[in-house]
C-alpha cells in the first residue's frame, strides 16, 4: 500500500526483451524527470528497492526502463507489479488548484451536496477513462466509485479534509 508521504509515479509492468527491460505504467506528469538514468525510486513493496534508473526510452508510446542490478529477463520479471514512489516532499506543490496528490485525497470526508456524510475516500482508481474515487460508506455499507470530475465533485477543500459529492440520479442506488 502507498505509504502517506509518498507519491506513486508508475507501476512496474512486464519485462520486454531479454536484457532486463520492463514496461512502465506512468502515473506521472514529469516521467522525463522521475525516470532519468540516475535516478532513485522507491520502492512498494519495499524489499524490491530502492531501484536506480540505468536508461528509458520510448517504444511506441510505452516506456521502457532499464534498472541498475537487473540485467536480463528473470530479474526483470520479479519487479512486475511493483509501484515506484518518490518522497512526498520531493515533488513540488501543483500551481493547477483542480490538481491534487492521491495522498491528500485519501483520508477525507466526503460529503453530499446536502450537507450529508457519504462516507470516506478510502483509494483513488487511476482507470484508463479517469481518475476514480472509492468512498467507503459509514457502518459498513459497502463502497461508492465516484469518478473524480468537476460536475461531480465540485468541491475538494484539501486543508479541511472534506470534499463535496454531487451523484448524478441512480448513483449511489448502485450494487
Amino acid at each position: 500500500m502507498t505509504q502517506p508521504d509518498r507519491l506513486t509515479v508508475g507501476r512496474i509492468g512486464k519485462p520486454q526483451g531479454i536484457r532486463g527491460e520492463v514496461t512502465v505504467e506512468v502515473r506521472t506528469d514529469a516521467p522525463e524527470i522521475r525516470f532519468a538514468p540516475g535516478s532513485v525510486l522507491l520502492t512498494d513493496p519495499g524489499d524490491r528497492g530502492p531501484l536506480t534508473v540505468e536508461s528509458t526510452r520510448d517504444q511506441n508510446g510505452r516506456l521502457m526502463v532499464a534498472f541498475e542490478g537487473f540485467s536480463d529477463r528473470n530479474q526483470a520479471e520479479t519487479l512486475r507489479n511493483t509501484l515506484l514512489q518518490v518522497e512526498a516532499t520531493d515533488v513540488p506543490p501543483s500551481e493547477d488548484p483542480d490538481e491534487f496528490h492521491d495522498t491528500q485525497l485519501i483520508g477525507m470526508t466526503a460529503d453530499l451536496v446536502d450537507g450529508s456524510r457519504l462516507g470516506e475516500v478510502t483509494d483513488v482508481l487511476h482507470l484508463p477513462h479517469g481518475d476514480v474515487l472509492v468512498v467507503s460508506r459509514p457502518d459498513g455499507a459497502g463502497e461508492v466509485l465516484v469518478p473524480f470530475v468537476l460536475a461531480m465533485v465540485p468541491e475538494v477543500d484539501v486543508p479541511g479534509g472534506r470534499l463535496v459529492v454531487d451523484p448524478p440520479e441512480g448513483l449511489l442506488d448502485l450494487p
